[in-house]
């Protein structure tokens, strides 16, 4: 407390209270620690590509599609394809569940099917299920380093070049994570 009213003294300033918005993310802070989530962002997508009124799903990919770059249907507007990806891009800051999908999926931003649209469909389908999910930070006082990984050995078609994904948590909540297909086949 005294380190602020130093702050303010020495600094023109003005207290705004708690935080609860940042770069469009929601930021919920009490005594139990603090959530950040992105509900008023995944509404706007359902409004934005007309999904308010779809049913939601369990998960954010079908795991028995395998999908490429010429699956031999029809060609969609890379304009929305890649607009969606880009608001789904923009989700994973808070929403770690869809990396791994969305990331896949970004790969074929120039040549989007009708396969490829129906596969991010499915995505906001299980985002509109999931609207409440975020990232909790909680009080500890075990603070403990936990850090996985896993591959897909081997999952693209394409090319067959894996795609790795990790995530890192530190105490109650996951501070980094990442899905990348790889630079080389190994």
């Amino acid at each position: 407390m005294e380190f602020k009213v130093e702050m303010l003294r020495v600094f023109e300033m003005t207290d705004l209270g708690l935080m609860s918005f940042f770069l469009g993310m929601e930021v919920k802070q009490d005594h139990g620690g603090v959530f950040i989530c992105q509900k008023k962002y995944e509404r706007e997508i359902l409004k934005k590509f007309r999904m308010e009124d779809c049913k939601s799903i369990a998960t954010p990919m079908n795991q028995r599609e395998k999908i490429s770059k010429d699956d031999r249907a029809d060609k969609v507007e890379e304009h929305q394809f890649r607009s969606l990806i880009g608001c789904l891009m923009y989700l994973t800051a808070t929403r770690s569940d869809i990396m791994f999908a969305v990331s896949m999926l970004s790969r074929f931003k120039r040549c989007a099917s009708e396969m490829h649209l129906q596969a991010v469909k499915w995505i906001v389908r299980y985002v509109k299920g999931t609207v409440d999910y975020g990232v909790k930070y909680t009080h500890s006082q075990n603070f403990q380093f936990h850090g996985y990984s896993d591959s897909d050995w081997g999952g693209s078609i394409d090319d067959m070049k894996s795609t790795t994904c990790y995530c890192f948590s530190f105490g109650s909540g996951m501070f980094s994570w990442s899905s990348k297909k790889q630079d080389i086949v190994a």
